[in-house]
């Protein structure tokens, strides 16, 4: 991998205008979202995406997992049961996505204090990511800043993470969202890195999501989300495609709470939101700032 500069003044970004177009690409385009991901949320990710508008597919054995990662419109790899062939078929799904240039999505989840995982991620790393989306322990563990977290429960604050997000992003070139109470999103800028040694993009959400953490899969399904906004948003750079997508959950999950008593009536409704939400609706309520550029420094 190669460090990347950034570009000191971002190009500026609609994000309602840009929320409502890529909402509505995902439900026209319905990109096809291989997942290699783990194997207590399959289901749940499946449904999470066909809802949203894209189209599933679990391709994740060896033999097949290369093959399809180069037709596919977006990949998501998340580490939550790495068994030894879905080891293989990871590495085969992203040296076929780099083979043709296609966006992906890590999840490193409960890097850190696990060995086998850890190793991964850090073999996976190597081939740019386009976004990485975890935790704030996990971002920190990846970006080899800390232990990790207490399983897939984060020890660190979002803010804690941002330094290590800035260093994973100068690494691959493309976005880190770090999921929390508040999720930052940085990354490079629209147009790619510049020259001059500037600062990184910068996105907050501010959907209040809490039962997210009620329901296993909550967060391993954004990635999935993440992965078809990046596959139909060619146009844009990976951290609006992660932010937009991030906000589009999250609001989903903000009314799902709304209709909801508790965490099993939640799971529900949030599938029912996801497919319910439009993109004017979701253009007028995004949920996400533009925050001041953070020096790469800042590390």
């Amino acid at each position: 991998m190669n460090d990347v500069a950034f570009s000191s003044v971002p190009s500026p970004v609609d994000l309602p205008v840009r929320a409502g177009r890529l909402l509505h690409a995902v439900r026209q385009d319905q990109p096809l979202i291989q997942c290699l991901t783990n194997s207590v949320v399959t289901n749940y990710t499946a449904n999470v995406l066909l809802a949203a508008g894209a189209a599933p597919a679990m391709t994740d054995i060896g033999g097949e997992a290369g093959p399809f990662a180069r037709i596919a419109s977006g990949l998501l790899i998340n580490l939550g049961t790495p068994t030894p062939e879905q080891r293989l078929a990871m590495r085969e799904a992203v040296v076929g996505r780099r083979a043709v240039g296609g966006r992906w999505v890590l999840d490193p989840v409960a890097v850190g204090a696990l060995p086998v995982r850890t190793a991964l991620a850090a073999d996976l790393l190597e081939f740019a990511p386009t976004v990485i989306r975890g935790n704030a322990s996990e971002v920190r563990a990846l970006a080899g800043q800390s232990g990790g977290g207490r399983g897939v429960d984060s020890t660190d604050t979002t803010d804690d993470a941002v330094p290590a997000a800035i260093e994973l992003v100068t690494r691959t070139g493309g976005a880190v969202a770090v999921s929390g109470a508040v999720d930052e999103i940085l990354g490079v800028p629209p147009g790619g890195a510049g020259a001059d040694g500037g600062a990184p993009e910068h996105y907050r959400n501010h959907h209040d999501a809490a039962l997210l953490t009620k329901v296993t899969g909550g967060g391993c399904a954004l990635g999935a989300v993440i992965a078809a906004f990046l596959a139909v948003g060619q146009e844009d750079s990976p951290a609006v495609c992660a932010a937009l997508a991030t906000g589009y959950y999250t609001l989903a999950a903000r009314q799902a709470t709304e209709i909801s008593t508790g965490p099993g009536s939640f799971a529900v409704a949030l599938l029912d939101r996801l497919a319910a939400i439009g993109p004017d609706e979701f253009a007028a309520d995004t949920g996400i700032t533009r925050e001041t550029a953070l020096s790469p420094s800042a590390r």
